[in-house]
C-alpha cells in the first residue's frame, strides 16, 4: 500500500533540484493514489514507481557557428518518458530557461495527455537551451541542422515523433525536418507541425487553442451555459493564444487580453480579428517578444509588467508557460467573478492556485485535458502521413471536436464528487493513468 508523503519524499530524493517535475508528479499522485491502493495488481506491479521514471533520458552537445563564425555550444535533450500506448510523442522546446527537470515534467504530463486523446501515443519531450530570440535566420538554420544531427539517432516514425513547442514553430520544424530527410533519405513524416504543402495537417498551428475552446464549450454545456457573450482573458500571444482567440470569437465570446514579458494588453473591442492576429504574428516573426506595440496600433490599453488575471472576466485561459497563474492571481480572478478556468499552457497554474479554484468550486480544466488538441491533431497528421492522404480543414476539425468531447466525457466519468462538483483534475488524472497502467499490466511490463 502506498502512503502519499512517503512516496513523494522518496521521489524527491531521487530527483533533486527538479521542482517542476516534483510538482507535476505530486498533482497526479494525489489524485490517483486511492485508485492505485484499491487495485492490488497496481501495487504489486509497482506501477507508481515505474510510471514516474522515464524510459530513457538523452542529453547531447550541439555545436554550431554564429554569423561571425564563432563556435557556439548548446545542450540538447530528449526525455522519452513512456511508450506503453505507442511511439513517444511530444514537442521540442528551444528556450534559454530549459532544464532536464522541466523536460521530465513535460514528458510526464505528455504521457497522460496523450493517453486521454485515445490515440496510440506515448509521452516524450525535448529541446535545447538555445533561444531563437535575437538570432538571424541563418543562425537558426545552422543550429537546427546541428541539433537534428544528434537527435536523429534517437527518433523514428515508429519510435519517437517530435513536434514543436515554445521557440519551435513552422520555420524551425521545416529546418529540422529538412535535415532529417537529408540524413535518412526518407519521407516518413517524422516530425509533426510541418507545413501543409510538405506533409503537415491543416489547422495544426491553431489546434491547441481550438481544442481548449471545444473543451470549454463542453464544460459550459454541462451547466446549461454557452460561450456566447462570455468575456475572456488569455495570456501569451503565440499559436495557442491565437487559436483560443479565433475560435472563441467565432462562438460569440470576446477575448479582451493578450500578454508578453513586457506586460499585457486590454482591448475592450476584442483581440480575435484576423487583422490583429496577423499583426501579432508578424511581431513575433521579427523576434520581438513584446505586446506593447499592439496598443499604439489598435488603440488598446497597455499595462506594463503585470499579468492579465486582474481583469474581470467570465473565463480565463493561461496560454503562455508553466506556473504563470499563481494563488494570488487565482484569488483575484475568483473575487472578480470568474466562472471557468482552463489551463491551456502546460501546468500553467501553480498547485496552490489549482487547489484554490477547486476549493471555491470553480470549474477548472487541467492542461493535460484542456490543451490536448495540439497533440491530437499531431496524431491526425501522423495518420495522414502514414496513409499518404491530406484531409480538409473541416475533416480535421470534426475529428478534433470528437476527441475533445471524448476527453471531457472521460473527465466526467472519473471526476464526479459527492457534492455534485465536477473535479476535472481528478477525472483527467485517473482516466489518463488507468489507460497507461492497465496497458502496462496487459503487456507484461
Amino acid at each position: 500500500m502506498y502512503i502519499y508523503e512517503e512516496f513523494m519524499a522518496n521521489l524527491e530524493r531521487r530527483n533533486p533540484a527538479e521542482p517542476e517535475f516534483i510538482q507535476a508528479v505530486a498533482g497526479v499522485i494525489e489524485s490517483i493514489i486511492d485508485v492505485v491502493n484499491d487495485n492490488p495488481a497496481y501495487v504489486n506491479a509497482k506501477i507508481l514507481e515505474r510510471i514516474t521514471e522515464p524510459d530513457r533520458v538523452v542529453s547531447f552537445k550541439v555545436e554550431w557557428e554564429n554569423d561571425n563564425g564563432d563556435v557556439q555550444v548548446n545542450r540538447g535533450y530528449r526525455v522519452q518518458f513512456n511508450n506503453t500506448l505507442g511511439p513517444y510523442k511530444g514537442g521540442l522546446r528551444f528556450h534559454a530557461s530549459v532544464t532536464l527537470g522541466s523536460f521530465k515534467f513535460l514528458g510526464f504530463e505528455q504521457t497522460f495527455k496523450n493517453s486521454l486523446t485515445t490515440l496510440p501515443l506515448g509521452g516524450a519531450k525535448g529541446g535545447s537551451d538555445f533561444s531563437p530570440r535575437g538570432k538571424s535566420n541563418n543562425e537558426i538554420l545552422r543550429f537546427c541542422r546541428a541539433f537534428m544531427n544528434q537527435l536523429q539517432k534517437y527518433i523514428g516514425p515508429d519510435t519517437d515523433i517530435p513536434a514543436g513547442d515554445i521557440g519551435v514553430g513552422a520555420r524551425e520544424i521545416g529546418y529540422l525536418y529538412g535535415q532529417y530527410k537529408r540524413i535518412k533519405d526518407e519521407n516518413s513524416g517524422i516530425l509533426t507541425g510541418k507545413g501543409p504543402f510538405w506533409g503537415g495537417s491543416l489547422i495544426r498551428p491553431e489546434a491547441t487553442g481550438f481544442g481548449a475552446i471545444y473543451f470549454a464549450n463542453e464544460m459550459a454545456k454541462m451547466r446549461n451555459d454557452s460561450l456566447k457573450g462570455k468575456r475572456i482573458a488569455i495570456s501569451g500571444f503565440g499559436n495557442v493564444a491565437w487559436g483560443v482567440a479565433m475560435k472563441a470569437t467565432q462562438l460569440g465570446a470576446k477575448v479582451v487580453t493578450i500578454s508578453g514579458p513586457d506586460g499585457y494588453i486590454l482591448d475592450e473591442e476584442g483581440v480575435g480579428t484576423p487583422e490583429k492576429w496577423n499583426y501579432m504574428v508578424q511581431l513575433r516573426i521579427s523576434n520581438n517578444d513584446v505586446v506593447a506595440p499592439y496598443a499604439n496600433k489598435f488603440g488598446a490599453k497597455f499595462i506594463p509588467r503585470k499579468k492579465p488575471w486582474e481583469v474581470p472576466v467570465d473565463m480565463a485561459f493561461p496560454c503562455a508557460i508553466q506556473n504563470e497563474l499563481t494563488l494570488e492571481d487565482a484569488k483575484v480572478l475568483v473575487k472578480n467573478g470568474v466562472k471557468y478556468v482552463l489551463e491551456t499552457s502546460n501546468m500553467g497554474c501553480t498547485n496552490d492556485a489549482e487547489s484554490y479554484f477547486i476549493q471555491q468550486k470553480i470549474p477548472y480544466a487541467p492542461g493535460k485535458a484542456a490543451n490536448a488538441g495540439g497533440v491530437a491533431v499531431s496524431g491526425l497528421e501522423m495518420a495522414q502521413n502514414a496513409m499518404k492522404l491530406s484531409w480538409t480543414a473541416a475533416e480535421v476539425d470534426e475529428k478534433l471536436q470528437e476527441i475533445m468531447r471524448n476527453i471531457h466525457n472521460a473527465c466526467v466519468t472519473y471526476g464526479k464528487e459527492g457534492d455534485a462538483y465536477l473535479n476535472y483534475v481528478r477525472g483527467a488524472n485517473i482516466a489518463g493513468f488507468k489507460k497507461v497502467a492497465d496497458a502496462m499490466l496487459e503487456l507484461g511490463y
